[in-house]
Parts: C-alpha cells; structure tokens; sequence
C-alpha cells in the first residue's frame, strides 16, 4: 500500500485562510478531492491523509465529510482545542469517527514559542493517546528544543514531526537542527513526515541535491521505519512545478535503499502509524 500521507484541502475562502498571502496565488483557489486524486493515480500512490489548514471544529468535520465520500483518503488529521476543559467531551463525540486518526495544532504561528510544553495543552495531548489518536507536530527550526522537553512529557503518545521539523534550508544543515533532530529521534514514539521541503527552501531556485544532506541526516536518525513520505499538496506548488517532481525528490532518493525499506517509506509506515486498517473506507 502507497500513501501519501501529508497533504491537505480546502474550498478557498480569503476570511478562512487568512494564512495564505497575496504571495501565494496558486493556494487562492479550491483545493478538493477530485483535483488530487489523478495526481495520486499518476504517482501510484491507493491514497493518503488529509491534514487540517484550519483552527476550528468545522475543520474537521470538512474533512471527514470529504473522507466519507471519497475511499481514497484513508485517513484524517483535525484540529481540536486541546487547551479545552471539554476536550474529553469533544473527544467522546468524535469516537465513532473511524477515518479520525489524528489531531494537529499549527503551533509554528503560535506567538509564545514554548506553547507545547503549556501544562493544559500537555495535558490535552495525554489524553489523546488514551484515546488511540496520534499527534503531528507542526513547528520550525527554532521550536526544535522545545520539542525535546515536550516529547519527555508525553512519553507514550505516538508523534510524527512535519516537514523534517521545517530546517532552514539555505547550504547544509544547522548544527541546532542536526542535534536536536537525533534527540527527538531517541524517542521511539516519535516518526517523521519527509514533507515539506521545497517551501523551505528557495522557491524560485532549489534543487534536488540541496536537500540530500537533510534526508541523509534523518535517515540515520529515525532508520526508514519510523519515515513516511508526503507531498504538502497543494502547499507545495509554491515550490514545485507540479505533485510529482515534489514527491520524486523523496523517491528518487530512495533508490538506494531496498525494497522492504522502499515500501515502509511509501506507504507502509503510514499505514501502521495511523491505523488504516481500522477505517470505513479502507
């Protein structure tokens, strides 16, 4: 099974994605299922995980509604206020909700740079492993040692790092990224999305080989079991040309590994992360 299992959708709207700038023409406009899925065909993926772009309830029940009504996508990351003395109700509402794998918060915009270790949002977080939901943290480079405090107070909750942690991409890596990467890694509940590169590198001039030295670092550090791939569609046609030269950056780096490594990458990984298997339209 192929997912790709980062990317997103939206029915544009200037009030509701208020993120997206007037630098950014190719996000102004809808963004649905029937757009992505010859793009998936195309780069033989069977499907992928729709990831939330805004902060409200309406949010995810979008895009549930948009999993019920296309098999394809295997899988929902929300948004709930996981600050919110109600959470455990909200989450109870939720519970039949099969195509719900789990919950994501944009703390990358968050004023206050220690926002995950808040004790209410720690807490909202233990709660959704006990739920059985996982959690995908959305942060930038500089977040990065925040993280690590925020990844030993959770021990037991599966996590999946976006975008590689969003490295400045701009020569070779960081030393606080490349640090702080293999000690998020020591955590064995902690996966990552190789996502999100192009737009964190010059968008007008990037090249494959630029990202070589990001990929090889977190693929020492996690091994390719706790990797998955994905597009950032349609975020990444900031960058790209089109879906697929986004995912052959990752693809072709792949050609190196073997085949049970491949497929773990492509698919596989996702597919045990998010508990496809246990989902309505799989």
């Amino acid at each position: 099974m192929r997912i790709d299992a980062h990317q997103h959708f939206w029915a544009y709207d200037p009030k509701e994605y208020g993120w997206i700038s007037d630098e950014m023409p190719q996000l102004k406009q809808d963004r649905l299922p029937d757009d992505l899925a010859p793009l998936l065909s195309a780069a033989r993926f069977d499907g992928c995980i729709a990831v939330q772009a805004r902060q409200h309830l309406e949010e995810t029940d979008f895009l549930l509604s948009l999993a019920a009504d296309h098999p394809f996508i295997k899988g929902v990351v929300g948004w709930m206020d996981l600050q919110s003395d109600d959470l455990e109700t909200t989450l109870e509402e939720y519970k039949g909700q099969n195509a719900l794998k789990g919950i994501r918060h944009i703390v990358q915009d968050e004023p206050d740079d220690a926002f995950l270790i808040r004790p209410a949002f720690i807490r909202g977080v233990q709660l959704l492993g006990q739920q059985g939901y996982t959690y995908d943290i959305l942060v930038f480079e500089k977040h990065l040692p925040v993280v690590v405090d925020f990844l030993e107070r959770c021990p037991d909750q599966p996590f999946v790092l976006d975008h590689l942690g969003k490295p400045v991409i701009q020569g070779a890596p960081s030393a606080v990224w490349i640090d702080h990467i293999r000690a998020i890694a020591e955590h064995p509940n902690v996966y990552c999305k190789l996502s999100g590169l192009v737009t964190e590198a010059d968008w007008h001039s990037w090249k494959a080989k630029d990202f070589l030295p990001y990929l090889d670092h977190v693929f020492e550090a996690f091994g390719p079991d706790r990797l998955m791939i994905g597009s950032d569609w349609p975020v990444c046609l900031l960058a790209a040309n089109d879906y697929g030269q986004v995912i052959d950056v990752v693809r072709d780096y792949l050609n190196q590994l073997d085949e049970e490594a491949k497929a773990a990458i492509l698919g596989n990984t996702a597919a045990q992360f998010y508990n496809l298997r246990v989902c309505l339209n799989f």
